[in-house]
């Protein structure tokens, strides 16, 4: 009985001074707490009164790019002052894009290659125009972007590309910030949200060149128009988005507007604004895997003079494009990712062709187009600084008032790039094109572009 009651007391002794200690560690860590704390309350205090000082410059905006619009318009109004310009300075980056091109074709004959019933180039060269269109070194653009809030309403952004042969403003439009139910206002000119890749920069591409039915049907700048564009996002628990956009309708492979004349034979400009655009684009995740796709449909008038060659025709009509695009990427881990990419075009044409007989006479007839095709790609980040992809193009449908003109016109090519920085890029691509005639023959082009990107200054993060 003895012993029971001594360990028992010998236990008691044991647990008090172990409770003890517990007492003085707790106490230790609340003294290091309050310490910390009166610590942070001195920092802050200081920050509070350096703030006011005009010299001091701001924290780097973050990642998130709605934040960064949100904070610096937030900033410019706490920190304005009525003689300092800092607060209405916009974000400015600049972009250069230069190639060295090796091909199998001469550049004369490479600048008269067309395809029947579908391409004809268009372009002037200003701005972005044609990219790598000479052999031995390209110049192919500068590319000046802008942006900055407006006042609590609206956000101004512009792009103005810059070429050896000129300059143009590629866009510059507003966008409303902040409507109420989801909606969103654009106005101005602009890159139609039409497809996956239509929207992109060159900058932005996974290749070097735009996909061939791309170029077909919307020629080698793309689809870009004044007008508007009113979008809504759908309240639902994944990303639903529409948009319609009511454009001027100046694209000259598919909806140019231009009066003509052909003998006697005088075609009026149609009115204007002529061109309607509208799509749906949702995006959702299964597992490690994020989808991104859409449907489009564009819809206009055509008013347009040598619509496929550099013989005397011409053409008026309405035309109908739809488009359906995939973008799914599987993410391996923080960094390495597989991405499948995309898009298949249909356009359809209805209208009356105006062209000369073998006396010199104009004539007309009923003309129908049904045309068709898609590009569709593999590209693999497999290092940080890395990645290689292959694209393969083809217009699988080619029919010009119920004849099938061409048929299995395709292109291919693979590429490498490195980049040093999230700043700089340096590609390397090879391929063939397949889809091209000169002189009514086919002719293989094959080529080599090794193409070297660099940006400087403000520029938001690129799109999924």
């Amino acid at each position: 009985m003895k012993k029971l009651i001594l360990l028992t007391a010998i236990l008691g002794v044991s647990f008090a001074q172990e409770s003890l200690e517990d007492l003085r560690r707790q106490l230790e860590e609340q003294k290091r707490v309050i310490q910390e704390l009166e610590r942070r309350i001195k920092e802050l205090e200081k920050a509070q009164k350096e703030e006011v000082k005009p010299e001091k410059e701001s924290k780097p905006l973050p990642a998130d790019r709605s934040l960064q619009l949100k904070l610096k318009y937030s900033e410019s109004l706490r920190t304005y002052q009525p003689f300092s310009q800092k607060a209405f300075l916009p974000d400015i980056s600049l972009i250069i894009d230069t190639s060295y091109v090796n091909r199998n074709v001469r550049d004369e004959t490479f600048r008269k290659l067309e395809i029947p019933g579908l391409y004809h180039k268009h372009a002037d060269g200003r701005g972005h125009g044609e990219l790598n269109k000479e052999r031995g070194f390209n110049f192919n653009y500068a590319e000046l972007y802008l942006y900055a809030p407006v006042d609590p309403y609206f956000d101004l952004y512009a792009t103005i590309p810059f070429s050896e042969e000129g300059s143009e403003v590629e866009e510059a439009y507003a966008v409303t910030r902040g409507l109420p139910f989801g909606l969103q206002f654009k106005v101005g000119k602009f890159r139609s949200s039409f497809g996956r890749l239509n929207a992109m920069h060159p900058h932005m591409w996974d290749f070097a060149n735009l996909p061939l039915v791309y170029k077909a049907f919307l020629g080698d700048d793309g689809l870009k128009e004044k007008g508007v564009q009113i979008n809504w996002l759908a309240p639902t628990p994944f990303y639903l988005l529409f948009g319609v956009e009511a454009l001027q309708g100046e694209n000259e492979q598919s909806f140019g507007t231009k009066g003509f004349t052909v003998g006697d034979i005088s075609v009026k400009d149609t009115r204007k604004p002529n061109l309607y655009v509208g799509f749906v684009k949702t995006s959702f995740d299964i597992g490690k895997v994020s989808v991104l796709t859409g449907l489009s449909y564009a819809d206009g008038r055509t008013r347009v003079n040598h619509l496929d060659t550099e013989e005397p025709h011409a053409f008026a009509g309405k035309t109908r494009i739809y488009g359906f695009d995939l973008t799914a990427k599987y993410f391996i881990d923080s960094y390495r990712y597989i991405s499948l990419q995309g898009e298949y075009l249909y356009r359809d044409q209805k209208g009356t062709r105006y062209a000369y007989d073998q006396s010199n006479n104009p004539i007309t007839s009923y003309l129908t187009k049904k045309q068709g095709g898609f590009y569709t790609q593999l590209v693999w980040r497999f290092a940080p600084r890395w990645r290689a992809g292959i694209q393969y193009n083809l217009i699988n449908k080619n029919e010009v008032s119920g004849k099938s003109l061409t048929d299995n016109l395709y292109a291919y090519y693979g590429m490498l790039e490195f980049n040093p920085s999230e700043f700089s890029r340096i590609r390397l691509q090879i391929g063939q094109n397949r889809a091209f005639y000169y002189n009514d023959q086919r002719k293989t082009v094959n080529e080599v572009i090794l193409q070297f990107n660099f940006a400087i200054g403000a520029h938001g993060a690129h799109p999924f």
